[in-house]
């Protein structure tokens, strides 16, 4: 049974793709053996939660996601939360990826609400779905491309590796 949010025919569209930009992008910039891949993508695919309701809401918005990383800040504070706060920055940064990804730095009233206007959130199709299908396909497309060369890449075809990845968040190191 697919998540409320994937339910829709919308949702499912543009799915892999921000799912492989957010693994990928923080792969390739942050290049760190600590990240727990499993929030990052996590985060990198909230806000398709908002396609449910046909427009974009706070998590479309760069206040929505410094709020959120404001947040995971707050409720990882105090000494011995170091690596549960790691963990759980994975979202927001994921978030920020996909505003990045989905084009919602293009809505200057989207992404800057409220200081980019009244114009933007709850106001038209999410950014992600307000493209030509031809285009959603070829990203989504490029999304499962992306995906199949980092399972190859890390050796995740091989059961233990992939079962290592689900239980700790890391990707193992490039197979050879």
């Amino acid at each position: 049974m697919l998540p409320w949010f994937l339910a829709s025919a919308e949702g499912l569209k543009m799915f892999l793709w921000f799912l492989a930009c957010g693994v990928l992008v923080v792969l390739f910039v942050f290049d760190s053996a600590a990240v727990d891949y499993r929030f990052v993508a996590a985060g990198s695919v909230l806000p398709l939660a908002e396609t449910a309701t046909g427009s974009p809401w706070l998590l479309h918005t760069l206040l929505g996601a410094a709020a959120l990383l404001g947040l995971v800040m707050a409720a990882t504070a105090g000494r011995g939360r170091r690596l549960t706060r790691r963990r759980w920055l994975g979202v927001p940064i994921g978030v920020l990826v996909f505003l990045a990804a989905s084009g919602s730095w293009s809505r200057a009233a989207l992404f800057w609400w409220p200081l980019g206007g009244a114009g933007g959130v709850g106001q038209g199709p999410p950014p992600e779905l307000d493209r030509p299908l031809g285009v959603i396909l070829a990203l989504e497309a490029a999304g499962l491309a992306a995906m199949a060369w980092l399972a190859r890449r890390h050796g995740l075809t091989d059961r233990s590796r992939l079962r290592a990845l689900w239980a700790t968040g890391r990707l193992p190191r490039p197979a050879r």
